[in-house]
């Protein structure tokens, strides 16, 4: 089905210059008489009078534009992230994107967010690079920047100079066209056309929206090459958003994939794979609107490819696909915090609740929550800004003032072995039961769920009411009754009564059955994560790697351009959701944070966790873990840990016990603080060495060394106790800063840098052997691919090798921070910015020079104290050699010479 619909959507990181970008095309296309400006607050896009007032755009639009033949519909989108959901919604109907990026700014963290989204969506996008008048912008760079941080294929189509070049860079893109372009010398409307479409070409245009500058180009090319998909004649539609208009008219906006929408035709969910009657409805779209701004006008029918909004439907849903569309992706972007809603004590919770939730159909992503056992209304937002928008919404609808308490983490739960769960429901005239196989999923995989049951064994309709129960609910886990994740559900087996089984019998049987399996395996404590991008100035990097150590974070590489240097890397979002403060304090405003969800991974401090929600999961009647079983013509409860003696059916499955199940706690354990207990062993090094970087895996040696430690000197020292009153001291040396300080070492490492390791680990041996401290000499092995780490006992040293990612100062510092409020600790480097954070953590410094001397000065002293008396006249042939042929011998000894 051929129509001249088309789709665009404009996307852009707050502040590009988006609805400006916006209220052009409008004018250019002749939709206004007048663009209106953000800041005079007359913008057509913005209707809401709070959008106007902030200046930000919070809800989407749409307007009708006309490109050339084409009839577009432009949908502008939120920029800020705590709308960002609102802006993901869209993408769902999109057929082009336009991303609008600030040139004076470039590729914001937010930019790379949506740039994902985008590539997940496929959708074709055209760039925008707004602003290109003030002053700095640099279009060369900035062309740089795109095609390093977004795609390669990012290519300038404004500029008609250099037709050759552009078409060779077109050609690069698809070996189709390069062989093409090799014989007529040039690249057809239609192939381009084609390239936009499949992504694997993005047009950049340049220019100025405030001065209308570069945008009629923009358009020009918009419509040049663009192309309106063919639709299917079978009529399908897909459900984007869910608003409701100032009559309060509830409205279901909704792009038509297929065939034509006519107004008063009956719409259903009825589909292939629900049929039970609870679940199906049908109701008539009354009223079929185009909206355009504020205003709208009805129309009769709706071919494919019309964004539209319909009145009369009660119960469709964002991300609904009705007719033979599908149902949405779920969505990428979800809150982190969730907040309790306060009402005015003379406000009734459960019809205050009950109105909420008409908020939550418009945002989904709010997940409005009555807390039964606190009577407490709780709601997950984005941050503060959307918090404001929502209190001015309440107000405004409902005429309520609420007031949202102290936002916590929303955390989510797992499992880390497969279980299978057993619920039964059987009270007077009802049964059911259901049996589950719980299986671990990756990480951000969500909940998949699936039915390998006979049909012989459990009807078709059973199995598809179970599912659908399965899918429905926001099941709740054991540890912390946080939402569960990142598993795959199936159902295995079942049993259905021919004259007493209900559909509500399976609800029950299947809730029971998840929360059985849940208790019967070991559960993870997962986090949400950022993905953070920190550009600070080079002098602050110290306190910056300081910083990310402490929020249990990681980083890559640090990148260094000009004055500045960038980190990038994950850290939780409990520990980073008031860093940027922070930042913009010790930066002086000169540092960047930029942040994105990455998404959930293993809580860093579990036990801490759990113990501050106090979930008692037996207590929680809403979700109960036992089943319902009958005796007597009476129905009675089970605990989970009996249910298996009692259930009906045996499901054949047989996994593997674990001594022990873990219940009501993580298998995680947090960091503990480091205990003193007098001297030193190599357990507590191993032990401090452990929790940094977990076990090391002692059986791969990513550098391929020599071991030099013999069977005598591997095991644990055994130390004598000290007096009352004295206090262990401990030395850590940067190894590679101080090989790299002592000219001899410098010189050996250029021959071979394993030599010039071993013979700091001899020199720092015979070191130790004279000022009998704890002395840990540790390595850089960050580049190492996959390196975990390693602890080793080298005579009477500890040698540390560090795992991946991780560099000798960070172990050092960690250390430190361990330790040294119990022991007298020493760091032995010449880094001028480690030697400032340590002495932070209240270490003393010792640079690469004085230990030299300090090393010299012990020689001096046991030659003197030891080798010189005592030894009965015996003569070392090193003591009467000169000091040229003492090299020579060295030389000899180290293998690089021969006699």
């Amino acid at each position: 089905m051929k129509t001249n619909k088309l789709a665009v959507g404009i996307l852009a990181h707050v502040d590009a210059g988006k609805t400006t970008l916006a209220e052009s095309i409008l004018y250019l296309t002749g939709s206004i008489r007048k663009p209106g400006r953000v800041d005079h607050q007359d913008a057509f896009l913005d209707t809401y009078d709070l959008e106007r007032e902030r200046g930000i755009t919070i809800f989407s639009k749409q307007a009708e534009v006309k490109l050339g033949e084409k009839e577009a519909t432009l949908l502008d989108t939120p920029g800020h992230v705590d709308f960002s959901a609102e802006m993901e919604r869209t993408l769902q109907v999109l057929d082009y994107a336009v991303l609008v990026i600030s040139g004076a700014d470039g590729v914001q963290g937010h930019v790379q967010t949506l740039w994902r989204l985008l590539t997940r969506y496929k959708i074709p996008v055209f760039l925008f690079i707004n602003k290109m008048d003030q002053e700095g912008t640099d279009r060369r760079k900035l062309l740089e920047e795109l095609q390093k941080r977004l795609d390669e294929r990012c290519i300038v189509f404004d500029d008609n100079e250099d037709r050759e070049a552009f078409f060779e860079n077109l050609a690069m893109s698809d070996e189709a066209v390069l062989e093409k372009y090799l014989s007529d010398a040039a690249v057809e409307p239609g192939e381009i056309i084609r390239l936009i479409r499949e992504r694997k070409v993005f047009p950049i245009y340049f220019g100025s929206a405030l001065k209308i500058d570069g945008v009629e180009e923009f358009l020009q090319g918009l419509d040049t090459y663009t192309a309106c998909p063919d639709h299917p004649e079978e009529f399908g539609a897909r459900v984007y958003k869910i608003a409701r208009d100032a009559q309060g008219a509830r409205l279901t906006y909704m792009k038509i994939t297929g065939g034509t929408l006519k107004v008063k035709q009956m719409l259903t969910n009825r589909r292939e794979g629900k049929e039970s009657s609870e679940e199906i409805w049908e109701e008539k779209a009354d009223q079929l609107r185009i909206y355009s701004g504020a205003g709208f006008r009805t129309i009769s029918q709706a071919p494919a490819g019309t964004v539209c909004a319909v009145t009369g439907l009660l119960r469709t849903f964002c991300g609904q696909g009705l007719g033979a569309e599908t149902e949405a992706e779920l969505p990428l972007l979800e809150p982190v915090l969730t907040y309790q809603i306060q009402i005015p004590p003379e406000c009734d919770v459960h019809q205050m609740y009950l109105k909420l939730r008409q908020l939550e159909e418009e945002e989904p992503e709010l997940h409005i929550v009555w807390e039964e056992q606190s009577n407490e209304i709780h709601a997950q937002v984005m941050g503060e800004v959307q918090i404001e928008i929502l209190k001015r919404l309440i107000a405004e609808r409902f005429d309520t003032e609420v007031e949202f308490g102290a936002g916590s983490i929303v955390y989510k739960e797992t499992i880390t072995e497969p279980v299978e769960g057993v619920g039964h429901f059987e009270p007077l005239r009802h049964y059911a039961e259901v049996h589950l196989l719980m299986e671990p999923g990756e990480r951000g995989s969500g909940l998949q769920f699936e039915a390998a049951c006979s049909e012989d064994i459990l009807e078709r309709n059973w199995q598809r009411l179970v599912l659908t129960h399965l899918e429905e609910k926001r099941h709740r886990g054991v540890l912390t009754g946080s939402e569960i994740t990142d598993m795959k559900i199936t159902l295995v087996t079942g049993r259905a009564h021919l004259k007493h089984t209900e559909g509500g019998d399976f609800r029950q049987a299947t809730y029971r059955a998840v929360r059985h399996g849940l208790k019967c395996t070991a559960s993870l404590l997962l986090e949400p994560v950022y993905e953070y991008r920190l550009e600070i100035p080079s002098d602050k990097v110290g306190r910056a790697l300081s910083d990310i150590q402490k929020m249990y974070g990681t980083f890559s590489g640090p990148v260094i351009e000009g004055d500045m240097t960038i980190l990038t890397g994950t850290a939780p979002v409990s520990a980073m959701r008031d860093y940027q403060t922070e930042v913009a304090a010790y930066t002086k405003g000169h540092g960047r944070l930029s942040c994105s969800l990455k998404g959930y991974e293993p809580c860093h401090n579990a036990e801490e966790v759990i113990r501050e929600k106090a979930y008692d999961s037996e207590k929680d009647t809403e979700n109960p873990t036992g089943s319902v079983f009958c005796s007597h013509g009476a129905g009675y409860v089970v605990c989970w840990d009996k249910v298996r003696d009692y259930m009906h059916l045996d499901s054949g499955i047989r996994l593997e016990k674990k001594e022990k199940p873990v219940q009501e706690q993580s298998i995680r354990t947090s960091r503990q603080t480091f205990q003193s207990r007098g001297p030193a062993d190599e357990k507590e090094l191993e032990e401090i060495f452990t929790r940094t970087y977990g076990t090391a895996k002692k059986e791969r040696d990513p550098f391929n060394r020599k071991r030099t430690v013999s069977a005598a000197t591997s095991s644990p020292r055994e130390y004598k106790p000290k007096k009352q009153g004295t206090e262990e001291e401990y030395l850590l040396v940067d190894g590679y800063n101080i090989i790299f300080a002592w000219e001899e070492l410098r010189d050996l490492a250029n021959a071979g840098i394993e030599a010039a390791r071993n013979k700091l680990m001899d020199i720092l041996s015979n070191y130790q052997g004279y000022k009998k401290n704890t002395l840990i000499l540790v390595y850089d092995a960050y580049k190492v691919e996959g390196n975990t780490g390693e602890v080793m006992k080298y005579h009477n040293i500890y040698v540390v090798y560090t795992k991946e990612a991780e560099t000798a100062d960070q172990y050092i510092e960690k250390t430190v921070h361990e330790i040294g409020r119990k022991h007298r600790v020493t760091v032995a480097t010449s880094d001028a910015l480690e030697q400032i954070i340590i002495l932070g953590q209240g270490a003393s410094r010792l640079s690469a020079a004085g230990l030299k001397e300090e090393i010299r000065a012990a020689d001096i002293e046991i030659r003197s104290n030891y080798l010189n008396q005592g030894q009965n006249g015996k003569n070392y042939l090193f003591d009467h050699l000169s000091d040229e042929l003492q090299g020579l011998m060295e030389d000899v000894r180290m293998g690089r010479k021969k006699l």
